[in-house]
């Protein structure tokens, strides 16, 4: 690729990139002379499971690997034991070492799932920190001010509501930093809740007179329920290291609108591709359902196999085509047309009230045609020649079309 390639096609799906001209320098640097740039993704292994929102920079990194970089991937042992209090209104609960380590274990595992495994690199930062010693700890803290710390709008906030802000927190960012002097690192990988830990990264290595960083920021993917953040904690997320089937189904779980959010930050088809496919969808030429199955299988596939991917398709089709629904469902018609779901679910007397539709609806626990639907605007158009399979809970189902207006009153 020429160095306008390469920018290209590593500025795909990205935010900001502080600053560009320096990463365009980087990269002419490093095809004169040969030397890799190193490039820096940190992940703190508070939780046992990566998920999708993290292999939205996971597969950044594996993007410079494609072009001869080197890609390190440190885990945040030490880190990790802080807690990173970015966007957070409360002190995180700290983690022993032994959770930590055994968290660390199964990131090694979960990683090479997308990143070559001959050209990553491992670090832990606990490496330096161990040996750093409260003395050069104190050195280290001389580096910042306590008003550049606390320029960060989530300390700010928490002093400004007096809520609790330990000492131990408002010196990650700094240990974060230090990161980068302590692997030399050219290009430091993050999302959006990241900049200020990734901009001190910067700032850092000037102090320790290195060249600075480039900070390449990714967005935040959404979570299943299209609102929050995908995280653990919430319920909406989708773990690499789940079966595949349970992939496949909480990806065709998501919105319409949301899958291609999706198909932008957890695939690698080209942004030009992807405008195309959103086209002939929104055109009618494809079935928003099928174009979802179409991004479920490469999801899988990147985690698995192709056939794994199949399989799993086949298995969610039989589920919620064939298998789940009970040999009798009742049957209903209702006038044809563009029915909201709340009011439909209502009217079919699977829910008592709109209210109670639309909690049920936000919980995920409702179904059209097999498909969970999350969203309270989600309209069913009955028509005399197609039904729909509704179900509510695992036991509750309803087979409804549409007829006219004359026919109901017949």
């Amino acid at each position: 690729m020429t160095i306008d390639e390469q920018l290209a096609y590593l500025a795909k799906g990205t935010t900001e990139i502080i600053r560009e001209n320096e990463l365009r320098a980087k990269l002419e640097k490093s095809a004169a002379t040969g030397k890799p740039l190193r490039v820096k993704l940190g992940a703190d292994p508070t939780a046992p499971d990566i998920h999708l929102g993290h292999t939205v920079v996971i597969r950044k990194l594996r993007a410079f690997q494609e072009l001869g970089h080197i890609a390190i991937f440190l885990i945040g042992d030490f880190t990790g034991m802080i807690g990173d209090p970015s966007g957070k209104s409360t002190t995180r609960p700290q983690l022993t070492r032994d959770e930590i380590n055994a968290n660390a274990e199964t990131y090694r595992q979960q990683i090479f799932k997308l990143l070559d495994p001959e050209k990553t690199i491992i670090d832990f930062n606990s490496r330096w920190m161990d040996t750093m010693g409260s003395a050069g700890f104190m050195r280290l803290a001389g580096h910042v001010t306590v008003r550049q710390i606390l320029e960060r709008d989530d300390f700010a906030q928490r002093l400004e509501e007096n809520r609790p802000l330990a000492l131990h927190e408002v010196m990650y960012p700094l240990v974060m930093a230090y990161d980068s002097v302590a692997l030399e690192a050219d290009v430091e990988l993050g999302g959006t809740d990241q900049k200020f830990n990734l901009l001190m990264g910067r700032n850092l290595q000037r102090e320790y007179g290195q060249e600075s960083q480039v900070v390449m920021i990714m967005p935040l993917l959404e979570g299943t329920d299209g609102v929050q953040k995908m995280s653990k904690s919430l319920g909406n997320y989708i773990g690499i290291n789940e079966p595949p089937q349970e992939i496949f189904g909480k990806v065709m779980s998501i919105s319409d609108d949301l899958m291609w959010r999706y198909y932008e930050l957890g695939t690698d088809l080209s942004p030009s591709a992807i405008a195309t496919l959103r086209e002939s969808t929104n055109g009618g030429q494809r079935n928003p359902r099928d174009v979802k199955a179409d991004l479920a299988r490469r999801i899988v596939a990147d985690f698995y196999s192709e056939s794994d991917a199949r399989k799993a398709e086949d298995e969610f089709n039989a589920r919620f085509r064939d298998k789940q629904a009970p040999e009798v469902v009742e049957e209903r018609a209702l006038q044809s047309g563009a029915w909201k779901l709340p009011k439909l679910l209502v009217e079919l007397g699977l829910v008592s009230s709109v209210a109670e539709a639309r909690r049920t609806i936000e919980q995920g626990g409702v179904y059209v045609d097999g498909e969970r639907r999350s969203q309270n605007d989600f309209e069913v158009n009955l028509t005399s020649e197609r039904s729909f399979l509704i179900q509510v809970g695992k036991r509750r189902f309803v087979r409804v079309g549409g007829k006219s207006a004359a026919d109901l009153r017949g």
